[in-house]
């Protein structure tokens, strides 16, 4: 019996999870599908500059488990733009973080920098 697949953490979901070509019809060979675990990983390395170590810690995976994740994810952005591709981001081993766990840091979760939460706050009395 296979080890069953480990949950990866993640602080949010991405605001459009469709990007691409204008021009592309919308056939099944056309798409490109990235996972939101793919996502979170290219959102915590190339985006918040986080290592692959730290990037494992905030999905509560391994090491290892993140550097197969970001280049699978990688190869697909790479797909989606040297073909002309629509990507996709949708679906995956993924739960979304409460935002009050330690490992979320002491200024929130990221999750609620993404429009929910504190920064709605913050707007308000603005």
């Amino acid at each position: 019996m296979p080890r069953p697949r480990k949950w990866r953490k993640v602080c949010c979901l991405p605001e459009s999870n469709r990007f691409g070509p204008l021009n592309t019809s919308i056939h099944g060979e056309h798409f490109v599908t990235m996972t939101i675990d793919e996502y979170e990983t290219i959102r915590l390395i190339d985006l918040e500059g986080f290592t692959q170590e730290e990037c494992a810690s905030k999905m509560n995976i391994a090491r290892t488990t993140v550097q197969g994740i970001y280049n699978d994810a990688r190869k697909k952005l790479a797909e989606s733009l040297v073909n002309g591709k629509v990507l996709r981001i949708e679906g995956g081993d993924y739960k979304l973080c409460d935002g009050l766990e330690e490992s979320c840091g002491g200024g929130g979760c990221r999750r609620y920098r993404c429009g929910k939460g504190f920064m709605e706050d913050d707007d308000k009395g603005k």
